[in-house]
């Protein structure tokens, strides 16, 4: 028995038809894609070019010549500085305590101190070429730290190579109340341990040259003074004193010993 053949029932589909010049086909067009579209729309990229930093400052330079500046002039100040210590040799001047004596001193029994001093300090200057102008001091005499007398002396210009004797009449500050202990210990003691503080200004001339006056402080340490008792007055005492000279140099608010 003979098998039956039945047809398709989709068509087959017809060659594509030839060019009208006559030769191989080609493929239908199609409309481009999206992604086609996008492409052939976008720009090329193209880098930027890249912005250097500024070039530095020559800072290294800058500092070098302030550095050479500085070291020069230190160098000068060093070499004017040795000129001037071979030509004028400068000394500080010194002080010595020539004679103390207290021709009054009683205490109260209320606390208050009544006290004359009689005070000569001689001052010398040690220098050749050099003139100490001296302000006027003042001065206070302190024994356990008890002001027992306050006074001055005057400005004086004292010359090269010059000893000047300083005198002054102190007495004991007024307003000044002592405690009960202090009292008794003064009125126990037939002799004082006195310290002398003397504070003023020295200047500098060396020829046509003056320099600004400075403060300086001398202090004397290790005298020991006899107290009157009744109407004796105890001898002039000529204590060797070791007195010492600082120079106070104030920059702004602080003072440098």
């Amino acid at each position: 028995m003979a098998d039956r053949v039945y047809p398709s029932a989709k068509p087959n589909p017809q060659p594509p038809s030839a060019n009208n010049s006559g030769g191989g086909g080609r493929p239908p067009s199609f409309p481009p894609s999206k992604g086609q579209t996008y492409g052939a729309t976008r720009q090329a990229y193209r880098p930027q070019p890249r912005k250097l930093p500024p070039p530095p400052r020559r800072r290294r330079g800058c500092c070098l010549w302030l550095t050479l500046i500085i070291v020069a002039f230190v160098f000068l100040a060093a070499i004017a500085a040795g000129i001037f210590y071979v030509i004028y040799r400068p000394r500080r001047p010194t002080f010595e305590v020539d004679g103390l004596r207290f021709s009054a001193f009683n205490v109260s029994g209320d606390g208050q101190l009544t006290s004359r001093l009689e005070l000569n300090l001689t001052a010398f200057n040690p220098n050749r070429k050099i003139v100490y102008l001296y302000d006027a001091a003042s001065i206070s005499v302190f024994s356990g730290g008890v002001d027992v007398g306050d006074g001055s002396f005057p400005a004086f210009i004292q010359e090269a190579k010059n000893a000047t004797l300083l005198a002054a009449a102190l007495s004991a500050p007024g307003g000044q109340t002592l405690d009960s202990t202090a009292v008794s210990d003064l009125k126990k003691k037939t002799r004082l341990p006195l310290e002398i503080d003397v504070d003023t200004k020295v200047g500098v001339k060396m020829g046509g040259w003056k320099t600004k006056k400075m403060r300086i402080q001398v202090r004397c340490e290790g005298i020991d003074v006899g107290v009157p008792k009744g109407k004796a007055a105890p001898a002039v005492s000529s204590p060797t004193a070791a007195c010492k000279v600082k120079l106070r140099v104030k920059i702004w608010k602080w003072t440098i010993p």
